[in-house]
């Protein structure tokens, strides 16, 4: 067995080793043919050390590229190539995202015991989207000429990275200094980032919270969902805000106006005036002042005037224009956090010209760069190995229930049965 240190030292050694499970045929998999106990015990990734693997990742999640990533450990007397960099990086991030879907498996189950680290707390949590260019794989052909290497037709295309943030909030609405938030996200879908949401409030103990703010613009995929979050982690409703950023509720004012067909001068007037009334927490007499000029102008109801009045009114119905009262309590009511947690944690790494991502590095990628940014990087890698050093199978995608049907049916959602206190006891003692 060949092992790498973080000093650039490559080792020859032997010891135990553990075949796989039985395979129904289907394969070796991503995970190797089998473990090496000791190593594993000890840390080791891939015949790569702990130190050697955090130091390598973290600098490939914070840093630009893996080019300039590699240039910066050679710089540091640790060259390695480029290959290896990014192997042991793509490593740790598909370690870091099965770690994840082991611990959702233990929420559904019951068996991930209610935390209290946000016990008595007031708590926002934001969740938005952005915007990443991945490959995809079409066909696989042999080249040409004396090589004859494999070549890959692919197609590029545009995928939504859904983001999600968690973070304590201080008397004046905003993230309390000297606290480190919570980042996570996905690109497999909607239903998926909704439920890793519900599983971080339940291990993070919210039910227990002073008040729980959901942030968001208005993207309905999040809010159609946000019900079922609340009932999964078993949120109390008097406990529950949900706040529509008020800049995007002023950009859906904006658009009303401009399909009225309003002129400019008059357009900006009303646009002033009901701006002030929106701030003020008066929604209703915003979207009843929108309907009469849509009257009076003789507006085609399907016109795309009117799609925005109903947008404004259902969520002034459902209390999330409420900014007067918002600011009294010290609530939020913009999704600043959300918007700088994509542009740090997207944006600057997996956006850019020229960078084309696989969906699968992509999500790792992502993994990675989040617990960096939010100071969580060693707990992180902590955990990661732990639970690695038991199973090294790399298994990471799963599919969340459809929450839009589970909300239509009559049947009831609840929490997870938490851990009965035998079960917790006998985990303490043999930690």
């Amino acid at each position: 067995m060949i092992v790498r240190l973080l000093g650039g030292l490559v080792l020859y050694i032997s010891t135990w080793y553990c075949g796989p499970k039985a395979r129904g045929g289907g394969g070796r998999g991503r995970e190797g043919a089998g473990l090496y106990p000791e190593l594993a015990a000890l840390g080791f990734s891939e015949g790569s050390s702990p130190a050697l693997v955090s130091r390598v990742a973290r600098q490939s999640a914070l840093l630009p590229s893996y080019a300039v990533a590699r240039d910066e450990l050679a710089d540091d007397g640790l060259p390695l190539d480029i290959k290896a960099v990014h192997r042991i990086a793509k490593q740790l991030g598909a370690e870091m995202l099965t770690t994840r879907k082991r611990d959702l498996e233990r929420y559904r189950a019951g068996d991930m015991a209610v935390g209290n680290t946000l016990r008595g707390k007031r708590v926002a949590a934001a969740i938005d989207g952005g915007r990443v260019r991945t490959r995809v794989v079409i066909r696989k052909q042999r080249g040409k000429g004396k090589g004859k290497k494999q070549r890959r037709r692919m197609r590029v295309e545009w995928r939504e990275p859904k983001l999600l943030i968690i973070f304590e909030l201080d008397d004046q609405g905003r993230m309390k200094r000297n606290t480190r938030p919570w980042i996570d996200g996905t690109f497999l879908g909607p239903d998926e980032c909704m439920e890793l949401l519900a599983m971080h409030l339940h291990r993070l103990g919210a039910a227990t919270a002073k008040v729980v703010v959901f942030l968001a613009d208005g993207a309905p995929w999040i809010w159609e969902r946000l019900p079922w979050v609340e009932k999964r982690v078993g949120l109390r409703a008097d406990k529950v805000v949900g706040v529509l950023d008020f800049c995007h509720a002023v950009h859906q004012l904006s658009l009303a106006l401009e399909g009225l067909g309003l002129p400019p001068p008059e357009r900006q007037r009303w646009y002033r005036q009901l701006r002030k009334k929106l701030r003020a927490g008066r929604a209703c007499q915003v979207t009843g002042a929108l309907s009469l000029l849509a009257e009076e102008r003789s507006v085609d109801d399907e016109a795309e005037a009117w799609t925005h009045i109903r947008f404004l009114e259902k969520h002034a119905s459902a209390g999330h224009l409420g900014y007067r009262e918002f600011r009294r309590l010290g609530l939020p009511v913009g999704s600043g956090a959300i918007e700088s947690a994509i542009r740090r944690v997207v944006n600057l790494r997996l956006k850019g010209n020229g960078l084309l991502w696989y969906a699968d590095n992509a999500e790792g990628m992502l993994a990675l760069r989040a617990a960096a940014l939010t100071g969580r990087w060693q707990e992180t890698l902590d955990h990661v190995r732990e639970t690695m050093a038991r199973d090294r199978c790399l298994d990471w995608k799963w599919t969340s229930p459809n929450m839009p049907e589970e909300l239509n049916s009559p049947e009831n959602i609840n929490p997870p049965k938490t851990q009965r206190a035998a079960r917790q006891g006998a985990t303490l003692k043999a930690a």
